[in-house]
């Protein structure tokens, strides 16, 4: 889950086609979340259950931060993966909430970044 994250933030179309079961694959085009650039931030694992080293099947609940248009957003989603010789594919997802804007409460320069770095607005995604 966590390297597919990665993979969208650094637009690694090939990683996701490469990691994405083939009965669920998707054409490359199908891949740009409405044509408007997003900006990744960060992820947050929520639950996992199965995906051991035994096991063929697995999911992940997630909730994925983001901005798009100047505006942060929440994507949470539950995710299926299926164990195929020996690596984890991607099979589908049930999507729990998408697009959902998030309101800061303190948007100040001394405020934490939404991004969740941990670090003030200003010294992070404030600075320049």
């Amino acid at each position: 889950m966590r390297s597919r994250f990665s993979a969208y933030a650094l637009d690694l179309l090939d990683y996701l086609q490469n990691t994405w079961d083939a009965s669920t694959r998707p054409k490359p085009d199908k891949l740009n979340f409405g044509g408007e650039p997003i900006e990744w931030l960060r992820l947050e694992i929520l639950n996992v259950s199965k995906g051991d080293a035994a096991d063929k099947k697995g999911s992940v609940e997630f909730k994925a931060y983001y901005r798009q248009k100047g505006a942060d957003h929440l994507l949470q989603e539950t995710s299926r993966f299926i164990k195929t010789n020996g690596r984890w594919y991607y099979l589908d997802g049930v999507v729990k909430s998408v697009g959902q804007k998030i309101q800061q409460v303190n948007e100040g320069k001394n405020a934490p970044c939404p991004c969740g770095s941990g670090k003030k607005f200003k010294r992070c995604c404030g600075a320049g």
